[in-house]
C-alpha cells in the first residue's frame, strides 16, 4: 500500500494503549442528545447512536461547494477503518476522493472515543495523522446535528487554536479538503493578513474557524467574532502554546467559550509537562488520555554535515551541492512559507525539478506532488516544518536545512526524512549568523555536539544563469500559447 495514501501522514501500526477515566460522553458525539429544556447541562448518552435517515435526507438537500459531486462508482472502496466509523456521506466522499485509505495509531485511538462525545487529551506530534483525527469528529458533529444551530456572521460552532501561522494554514486547508462535498466554511484567522479583510470575510456565516491567540483575540474583543456557541473545542500544539507565551491570550479565548460541560474539547501535545497537565485539567472534563510514542530518528544512519555559510552564499552552495553530490532525491527546509516559496522559484528558474510543500498548499496538490517526489518526476521538494512533517517517502538521499529550525525537535525531525529502513542519508545544515543562536539546543537535545566546517571550495563556486523564467511566468506564457492555439515551445534547459 503507497504510504502517500495514508491519512494525512504516518505508518499504519497497532494503535498504541490509551489510558482512560473517561466519563460518559456529552453532546459532542456522534448524535447530540437535546437537553430537557433551557440551560440544562448536555445528557449524557451511553452508547453511539446510529445515524438517522433524517440524518441522510439532511445531505441530500445540502448543497454541495463544488459544482461536481463524485460518484460512488467512481470512487476508491471505503478502507476497513473508515467503513467501521459509520462516518457521514459527505466525508466518506472526502475520504474516498482524496485517497485515504488507513488510519493512523494516533486516529486509530482518538476517533472511536471523540466520536462518542468524551473529551480528549492527546500526546502526539505533529505528521502523525492527529489534525484528521479532531477534523473528522468536528465535522461528523456538525452532520449529524444540522437542525440544531442557526448559522450567524462570526459565531463558529467549531474553533481550533493553534500557535503558528503556518500551522493555521495547514488545518485550514486540511478541513477544506475534508468539508468539499458539505456547505460547511472554514475560515483561517491569523496576523500578517489585513485586519479589515478578514474582519469584512467574518461578516459572513462561518462554521468552522482556525486561528493563532492573538489575532483572534483581537476579533472577539471587538465583538467581530462571538464564541458563545462554541460546541467543539480543538486546542493544537499546547506546549508550543506554552513555550511562546500565548496562554493568557488562550485562557481569555476560552473564558468567551461556553463551560467546560457545555462543549466538547480536545487537547494535542507534544509533551505532557506539569503545566501543561494542569492546563488540561482545567479545560477539559474527564477527558481520555492517549499518549503517541514519539517517532524516533536513528541518527547513526545519518551524516550530520553543518557549513558555515553567509547568508548570501546559501544559494549557490545550495545549487553546487544539489550538482556535485550523488542526490536521488533531496529535500530542503525553510523557516518561513514566503521564503519557502522565493527559493522553489529561484531553483525553478535554475532548471531544476522542483515541488513546493506549504501550509497553504491543499491536500489535493500535496498528494500529487508527493506522488512526483516518490516517483523521480520530482528530485528537490522544498518545504516548511509544519508541510513537511507528514513526509514518509523512502530512498531520500539528502535532507538540507537552508536555516536551522527555531524548535530542536523540528531539526530532529527533519534529519529523519533520511536514513530511513535502514538506508544511509545525509542532512547538510548551511549556518549563516542568524542560525549559530540554534545549535546550542539542538546539540542538547542530541546530547553531542555538532561539528561546524566551512564548505569545500566547489561549492562555493558562482551560481549559473537562470534557464528559465519564473514558474509564474511559463504558466501565463502556456496559457497565452493555449489561447492563441500555438503549442508551447520546448525548453532547451537542461533538467536537472
Amino acid at each position: 500500500m503507497s504510504l502517500l495514501k495514508r491519512w494525512l501522514g504516518g505508518d499504519s501500526k497497532p494503535a498504541p494503549s490509551s489510558t482512560s477515566k473517561a466519563s460518559p460522553p456529552r453532546g459532542g458525539g456522534k448524535k447530540k442528545q437535546k437537553a430537557a429544556a433551557g440551560n440544562q447541562p448536555k445528557q449524557p448518552k451511553s452508547d453511539k447512536t446510529v445515524k438517522s435517515a433524517k440524518g441522510h435526507t439532511e445531505y441530500a438537500k445540502t448543497p454541495a461547494r463544488k459544482k461536481i459531486k463524485p460518484s460512488p462508482k467512481d470512487l476508491p472502496p471505503l478502507g476497513d477503518d473508515f467503513a467501521v466509523l459509520d462516518l457521514p456521506r459527505p466525508l466518506n466522499h472526502a475520504i474516498q476522493t482524496l485517497g485515504f485509505e488507513t488510519c493512523t495509531p494516533v486516529q486509530k485511538s482518538v476517533l472511536p472515543h471523540s466520536l462518542d462525545g468524551a473529551d480528549i487529551i492527546a500526546q502526539a506530534q505533529t505528521g502523525t495523522g492527529k489534525t484528521a483525527a479532531f477534523l473528522v469528529s468536528l465535522i461528523t458533529f456538525h452532520l449529524e446535528n444540522p437542525e440544531e444551530r442557526s448559522r450567524a456572521p462570526g459565531v463558529p460552532f467549531g474553533l481550533i487554536i493553534a500557535p503558528t501561522r503556518e500551522l493555521v494554514m495547514q488545518i485550514a486547508a486540511d478541513a477544506e479538503s475534508l468539508t468539499q462535498f458539505t456547505d460547511l466554511r472554514v475560515m483561517a484567522v491569523v496576523g500578517g493578513i489585513d485586519y479589515e479583510k478578514q474582519k469584512k470575510q467574518l461578516t459572513t456565516p462561518v462554521d468552522i474557524v482556525v486561528a493563532t491567540p492573538g489575532r483572534l483575540l483581537d476579533f472577539c474583543r471587538s465583538d467581530v467574532l462571538k464564541l458563545n456557541q462554541v460546541e467543539m473545542l480543538v486546542i493544537d500544539e499546547a506546549d508550543r502554546m506554552l513555550n511562546m507565551g500565548f496562554i493568557p491570550d488562550v485562557k481569555a479565548i476560552i473564558q468567551r467559550c461556553p463551560k467546560k460541560e457545555r462543549r466538547q474539547t480536545q487537547l494535542f501535545s507534544a509533551t505532557f509537562s506539569e503545566d501543561i497537565k494542569r492546563l488540561a485539567a482545567r479545560w477539559t472534563l474527564d477527558p481520555v488520555r492517549i499518549e503517541i510514542a514519539p517517532e524516533k530518528v536513528a541518527t547513526d544512519r545519518v551524516t550530520q554535515k553543518l557549513f558555515l555559510t553567509a547568508e548570501d552564499d546559501k544559494f549557490s552552495v545550495l545549487c553546487n551541492l544539489i550538482d556535485s553530490e550523488d542526490l536521488d532525491k533531496v529535500i530542503i527546509f525553510v523557516n518561513r512559507r514566503d521564503a519557502t516559496r522565493r527559493l522553489e522559484d529561484r531553483l525553478y528558474r535554475q532548471g531544476y525539478a522542483t515541488g513546493l510543500l506549504t501550509g497553504e498548499v491543499t491536500q489535493k496538490k500535496r498528494v500529487k506532488t508527493l506522488e512526483g517526489f516518490k516517483s523521480g518526476e520530482l528530485k528537490v521538494l522544498v518545504a516548511t516544518d509544519v508541510a513537511g512533517r507528514g513526509i514518509h517517502v523512502d530512498n531520500i538521499t539528502h535532507v538540507v536545512n537552508y536555516n536551522l529550525p527555531e524548535d530542536p525537535e523540528d531539526y530532529v525531525h527533519r534529519i529523519g526524512r533520511t536514513g530511513r529502513a535502514g538506508a544511509d542519508g545525509t542532512s547538510v545544515s548551511l549556518i549563516c549568523e542568524n542560525d549559530a543562536f540554534m545549535l546550542g539546543s539542538i546539540e542538547t537535545l542530541l546530547g553531542q555536539p555538532l561539528v561546524c566546517e566551512h564548505p569545500p571550495e566547489h561549492l562555493l563556486q558562482a551560481t549559473k544563469a537562470p534557464v528559465r523564467g519564473s514558474r509564474k511566468q511559463d504558466l501565463i506564457q502556456s496559457g497565452n500559447d493555449s489561447k492563441h492555439g500555438r503549442r508551447g515551445k520546448s525548453s532547451t534547459h537542461r533538467r536537472r
